[in-house]
């Protein structure tokens, strides 16, 4: 089995704004050069999760793992993910997906932002 990773998250129209995520997914494709791995965008810029998911695919995914790249739990990954996953199901029946948490409700997510906040100067 091909596993791939797709990092989601909302976009936007500024290209600096995706350097964080493209930065994550360049160390996964770093660390793990055999994972497949691409970034999507609900809107405002491409790929789209459709798009980035027929990329992997077309170079052998059998395997998807979409990881939202968001804080919390909000309306993007509680309503409009499952949709789009939906239809994911629908054009690549073969495939099999499975949808992570919100990365920023991980518990190392929170303990690491929490260390990042503690290291800012006191003035």
């Amino acid at each position: 089995m091909h596993h791939a990773i797709v990092l989601f998250s909302h976009g936007s129209r500024d290209p600096l704004w995706r350097a964080p995520l493209e930065a994550v997914a360049a160390h996964i494709a770093a660390q793990h050069p055999a994972r497949l791995v691409a970034c999507a965008y609900l809107e405002l810029c491409a790929p789209t999760l459709a798009d980035a998911t027929r990329q992997l695919v077309s170079q052998g995914a059998t395997h998807v793992t979409v990881v939202p790249m968001f804080l919390g739990t909000g309306k993007h990954a509680r309503e409009d993910l499952p949709v789009l996953m939906q239809e994911l199901h629908a054009t690549h029946p073969g495939v099999r997906f499975h949808i992570q948490a919100a990365i920023g409700e991980d518990p190392r997510m929170t303990a690491l932002m929490a260390d990042i906040a503690c290291e800012a100067p006191l003035d």
